[in-house]
């Protein structure tokens, strides 16, 4: 069965829907940028993400190769999307910004190698797991 989500930013400027994958790539990366935003990133197929309101309100943010484009609402500056520079047919929705998500949700993320990424080195790989453990009260 197609389970479509919606989602957007946290001012509601810029909001998107897409088709969940069946088998959901949640993930975190160490590049410079996604390690300073902390971003928990949920990989689906750009065919499968429509943007449905705020399309101009969205700002591009992009570095070093240019490849990769980060996608923010120019209002808030909650960044919702990007386009993989790992993973060109893709692009890496914001978990936090999909409605009724969580990022304390997951017990464990992992997370992929972005400083030493595979379009430079040739290997895809993931170096550990952030965990997220609650506190019994």
């Amino acid at each position: 069965m197609t389970e479509i989500r919606q989602g957007g930013c946290h001012c509601g400027a810029v909001r998107f829907r897409f088709t969940m994958p069946d088998e959901p790539l949640i993930r975190r990366c160490n590049c410079t940028i996604c390690a300073m935003k902390g971003i928990v990133m949920l990989d689906v197929p750009k065919t499968d993400v429509e943007i449905t309101a705020g399309k101009d309100a969205l700002s591009t943010y992009t570095f070093g190769s240019g490849v990769a484009k980060h996608h923010f609402c120019s209002n808030c500056g909650i960044h919702v999307l990007q386009e993989l520079r790992s993973e060109p047919a893709n692009c890496a929705v914001s978990l936090a910004s999909i409605d009724g998500m969580s990022i304390y949700d997951l017990p464990e993320t992992q997370v992929f190698d972005g400083q030493n990424h595979p379009a430079d080195t040739g290997d895809y790989n993931y170096i550990g797991v952030l965990k997220f453990e609650r506190h019994q009260r």
